[in-house]
């Protein structure tokens, strides 16, 4: 075989080998078609918020803690949530008002209050939260998208993640 020859056998197989690995990485997706349109719509839902003298809560209910869940603002995405105290002198909180502890998870709301300034202490996390006061509440949603990487990749086990405290994205 000549040199040439080789040569075009050797462009032959790289091309081959790059067809290939586009095709199979091509194929490769880091979350299910289905949950990826879902985060885009609630991408597109969340900027046509209008804006207002309320807030976005997410129930992020966890046994051993005491935080309330994730609040954010109008508009903003749930990167930017806060995990909140609530402080419920004024109003008491859904599932604690219905005498239900923890119902809730993972609902959505639009919450009526402010944010304090106040940092409140929770023991189980040993770390410090911003505290909101509980004005008033309605519900959005009782399955609302997925914002945490375990509603993504599926449902671990609670024992997983009855000590792990997840950040939205």
């Amino acid at each position: 075989m000549s040199i040439e020859g080789m040569r075009r056998a050797v462009h032959f197989l790289f091309a081959g080998n790059l067809l290939l690995g586009a095709i199979f990485l091509g194929s490769c997706q880091t979350m299910p078609q289905g949950i990826h349109q879902a985060r885009i719509e609630m991408a597109q839902h969340i900027a046509a918020e209008p804006t207002g003298d309320y807030f976005i809560g997410r129930r992020y209910y966890k046994a051993d803690f005491k935080f309330w869940g994730y609040v954010r603002r109008p508009g903003e995405p749930w990167s930017t949530a806060q995990l909140v105290m609530l402080n419920e002198k004024e109003k008491l909180a859904p599932d604690r008002e219905r005498l239900e502890f923890g119902s809730d998870n993972n609902c959505e709301y639009k919450l009526y209050g402010h944010f304090s300034g106040d940092k409140v202490y929770e023991p189980a996390s040993n770390s410090i939260y911003p505290e909101f006061v509980l004005k008033g509440y309605e519900l959005i949603s009782t399955n609302p998208p997925p914002i945490f990487q375990s509603q993504i990749r599926g449902r671990p086990s609670p024992t997983e993640l009855r000590y792990t405290v997840e950040k939205p994205e």
